[in-house]
């Protein structure tokens, strides 16, 4: 399944027995999914149908989706002129002209004249309006299938950014485990030397110092950061082949990826490890940031 981003557009339009449809389709970030829609007068009636397709379609995002109805060109409904009424009102308009002088009759004038002129109303049969609703969910179908097209597109590009950043979190992590201050010269090292700031400083016997020295050693070692950090990255690189609505799950994982590379920093008893950490923390960030684009 391909990742999607949660924002898109998309527009259909369609014809329908003289009828114009046209549907506007747009999603952007949200934590579920939320539908806002704007339906002509009288077709209200498709609402809970809507809803539902969106629903079913899509995982997360903030929907918006405009119909549009109109008549099509040259599908509007003929005028009907009375013309034995008009052409009583024509020689009623003259004979008073002559006998009174008025100003004359004009064509659009009489044609005003209730009565004159009709535009007879369609009636729309149960079977005509059920045929109407099947055409305006079809071009649904039709914008529906564009806006994942769109969301497709970007999700694309978006996995591109994460698979980027999960490499340079794995590169981060490789080099804080090869850095040299976690060899264990370097770590004795730098135990007996806090070892001996500990003896001078105060007068702690032997046992005590062991329990300080083992205490020492055990807030140095990132072992365990290091291992769970790897174990994320093998976590967000399965998601992403996997795809799918995985946006909540590379979230979780994001924080994870947090977590530990604020542990790292606080353990880190090196400069180097430390600017690997804080150089991971901002990695992380990115990473995190572009995951709340995804579905």
């Amino acid at each position: 399944m391909n990742l999607q981003s949660m924002t898109g557009f998309a527009r259909a339009v369609a014809e329908h027995d003289g009828t114009s449809i046209a549907w506007e389709v747009k999603s952007v970030n949200g934590k579920s999914v939320e539908v806002r829609l704007r339906l002509p007068q009288g077709f209200e009636r498709l609402e809970p149908a809507v809803r539902q397709t969106l629903q079913k379609r899509f995982a997360r995002g903030n929907f918006q989706a405009t119909l549009t109805i109109g008549r099509a060109a040259g599908a509007q409904a003929q005028p009907v002129v009375n013309e034995a009424f008009l052409k009583d009102l024509a020689g009623l308009a003259k004979r008073l002209q002559e006998q009174f002088g008025v100003a004359p009759a004009t064509a659009d004038g009489l044609l005003s004249l209730r009565g004159v002129l009709d535009i007879p109303e369609t009636v729309e049969t149960e079977e005509a309006r059920a045929a109407l609703d099947t055409a305006i969910m079809a071009a649904l179908d039709v914008a529906l299938k564009g806006l994942e097209q769109a969301r497709q597109s970007e999700g694309s590009a978006l996995a591109l950014l994460l698979s980027a950043h999960i490499d340079a979190i794995e590169a981060l992590t490789l080099r804080a485990e090869a850095d040299p201050s976690r060899e264990t010269a370097a770590i004795r090292e730098r135990i007996a030397e806090q070892v001996r700031l500990l003896m001078d400083a105060s007068n702690l016997d032997a046992s005590r110092l062991h329990m300080e020295a083992a205490f020492l050693a055990t807030k140095a070692d990132i072992r365990e950061e290091i291992d769970r950090l790897i174990t994320h990255v093998a976590s967000g690189r399965a998601l992403l082949e996997g795809g799918g609505a995985v946006g909540r799950k590379l979230d979780f994982l994001a924080q994870e990826f947090n977590r530990e590379s604020n542990t790292l920093c606080s353990k880190s008893n090196a400069a180097a490890v430390t600017a690997i950490g804080l150089e991971l923390k901002a990695v992380v960030d990115q990473f995190r940031e572009q995951v709340q684009n995804l579905e």
